[in-house]
């Protein structure tokens, strides 16, 4: 009988859970033996009885919780001292960032553990279940709008008073990708006025589809120069950057929201909105930066933090959403988490099958080799 160990998640402010009751009773029917470290799920409002109920065995030390797993599933990426903890040739899942995260990747590797990224899970129809970057940014966009909300002077929703009209506020998001539509959706449920830019034009008729206007660049972009294979926004030419800057200062400086979305796998994020935008935008604006992990769309995020500019304009530069959520946050990880190790676990055996798509997209380390060429390039070996 496999192993499969949970842990408790140690990154600062990470609330989230790798697995639920629902989630481990489903593990346990397929023949598999789940341990959880005990406190595993307080972030989430999940008790060790909860576990327990649903058939997982509670585990307080973690080093013979990890000595013990043959399968780990897990939020954040390990630190490289948890690295030690597992058996060889162990198997774990998780959001490892491995592009930025070097001497992790290399630790896995010496141990031969088989390590697969979440986020590098490929977006193709037969992965959608599995999908954690896309359930993960949903939560992110809904968040996203309910903290511009909270900082925002003004009201979102137009309201006609014995006192006179209230103007609806003006939200503007930037990048139409899974986090941008849902921040669409929820500002419209608040009666704001929404606008949105996407390099993408494909993306047009979603923005229109949840009642914002799509605002266009005015230039024709080649699908190979707004994205990649994977559906994700490229970087563009000089030229048509220029043009998109002159775009983002008109719509900035007219909105009471920002909300910026624009992230490029495995480089720092683009700075779209300038100190200048910034200092044309009026006191008590709010910027929304989500791509703030990768240092952030907007010149003046602090990453992790609030900041205020010289204005008045408030920044939120915060850097994990979804734990914000952790409840819905985790339901929906550790739903994609189970149908990814299902993909590869059966009849009770791990059955590592190279030629499948999405092993083959999200398998970094194996065999005690670093699988992806990307990364191998990245981390400059040959």
């Amino acid at each position: 009988m496999l192993t499969i160990a949970v842990p408790r998640e140690i990154a600062a402010q990470e609330k989230r859970v790798s697995a639920t009751p629902e989630t481990v009773k489903k593990m346990a029917s397929k023949g598999l033996q789940v341990k959880v470290q005990s406190g595993a799920g307080e972030g989430s409002f999940i008790s060790d009885a909860a576990f327990q109920q649903a058939g997982a065995l509670l585990e307080k030390d973690v080093k013979s919780l990890y000595g013990s797993a043959d399968i780990v599933l897990k939020v954040q990426e390990p630190m490289v001292s948890e690295v030690q903890f597992l058996k060889e040739g162990a198997v774990i899942l998780s959001f490892f960032q491995p592009l930025s995260n070097p001497d992790l990747v290399k630790s896995l590797a010496a141990k031969k553990i088989s390590s697969f990224s979440m986020e590098l899970v490929p977006r193709i129809t037969r992965a959608q279940s599995m999908d954690a970057l896309s359930s993960m940014a949903t939560v992110a966009g809904y968040k996203a709008v309910l903290l511009a909300a909270n900082e925002s002077p003004k009201l979102f929703p137009l309201l006609m008073t014995a006192a006179g009209m209230v103007r609806p506020a003006k939200v503007f998001i930037i990048g139409a990708g899974v986090a941008g539509l849902q921040a669409i959706a929820t500002a419209k449920r608040l009666g704001a006025v929404v606008r949105a830019f996407d390099t993408r034009p494909v993306v047009a008729e979603q923005v229109k589809s949840l009642g914002a206007e799509f605002v266009s660049l005015g230039v024709e972009l080649k699908q190979e120069e707004a994205h990649d294979k994977g559906g994700y926004a490229k970087e563009l030419s000089a030229d048509v950057h220029q043009k998109e800057q002159a775009m983002l200062q008109k719509e900035v400086t007219q909105a009471d929201i920002v909300i910026t979305t624009a992230l490029i796998p495995g480089k720092r994020a683009p700075i779209l909105i300038t100190k200048e935008m910034v200092s044309g935008m009026h006191a008590g604006s709010v910027v929304v930066d989500l791509a703030a992990p990768q240092g952030g769309n907007c010149e003046g995020t602090k990453p992790g933090e609030k900041a205020i500019s010289n204005n008045g304009v408030i920044i939120l530069g915060y850097l994990n959403l979804p734990s914000l959520m952790p409840v819905d946050s985790s339901q929906m990880y550790a739903r994609n988490l189970l149908n990814f190790l299902f993909n590869f676990y059966r009849d009770g055996k791990i059955e590592m099958r190279m030629e499948d798509e999405i092993i083959q997209g999200a398998l970094v380390t194996h065999q005690g080799e670093i699988v992806q060429k990307a990364i191998r390039e990245k981390l400059q070996i040959a």
